[in-house]
């Protein structure tokens, strides 16, 4: 069996160079990987097209990146609270491509199955749908989407064994799994990494087969972009 274990972020992002293509899973700032995130902004790699649900906040996850101009394109569904993601964007310094999110899913999805492309019918009549092509099927408008086509997928996970086996928790069980299938190179980061054989078979959200790098990370700030609690009484 393939020992898949690497001693760190740093060694596990090492190839990672200028002008890659990047998958990061998570969720907001649930479930993506601070660790390699944090590794990246370390090796001040640039011109990077990110492919993630969305682009952090200022000061945390791929906001990170955008302050130190290390990102050309964000491909994204959601744009969240990050001021320095809208002053670029609005002043020409980062491309832009949204995407509707259940189309990110699918394209994420398409990639990990070696589909080459996927019909859907989010975004057809809508600018989403310029220079892109229409088919019909049953009277109805499709809109031809391609599949990702990422140098690597970066994911974090709860655990994780030695031949890349990953199991996710909660919010984060949402582009990780569908990431972690479609990168040419899979990068997993994991809270708690185990000896392989040690999780259940019937819980692996991710088989081992899709991962290629794994290390466990640390000092998790897992932090909540807007924490929303009841008054009492």
């Amino acid at each position: 069996m393939i020992n898949k274990v690497v001693s760190g972020a740093e060694e596990a992002i090492k190839d990672i160079e200028d002008e890659s293509t990047l998958m990061l899973g998570g969720f907001g700032l649930c479930g993506i990987p601070e660790n390699c995130i944090a590794a990246l902004v370390k090796k001040g790699v640039k011109g990077l097209t990110c492919i993630s649900n969305n682009a952090g906040v200022d000061d945390f996850g791929i906001g990170l990146m955008l302050q130190q101009r290390q990102v050309k394109k964000m491909v994204s569904s959601y744009v969240g609270e990050n001021a320095e993601f809208e002053r670029q964007l609005l002043s020409g310094e980062l491309e832009v491509e949204l995407i509707p999110q259940g189309t990110l899913a699918t394209r994420c999805m398409a990639a990990g199955y070696g589909m080459p492309a996927i019909y859907t019918p989010a975004g057809v009549g809508t600018e989403v749908a310029e220079g892109k092509e229409v088919r019909n099927f049953n009277g109805k408008d499709y809109l031809m989407e391609y599949a990702f086509d990422a140098d690597f997928a970066i994911v974090k996970a709860w655990k994780g064994d030695t031949a890349g086996n990953l199991i996710y928790r909660s919010t984060s069980r949402n582009f990780n799994p569908v990431m972690a299938m479609a990168g040419k190179i899979t990068i997993a980061e994991v809270e708690e990494l185990v000896e392989a054989g040690e999780l259940d078979p019937d819980q692996i959200h991710t088989p081992g087969v899709f991962v290629h790098r794994i290390f466990q990370g640390g000092n998790y700030e897992k932090r909540i972009e807007q924490r929303t609690v009841r008054t009492k009484g």
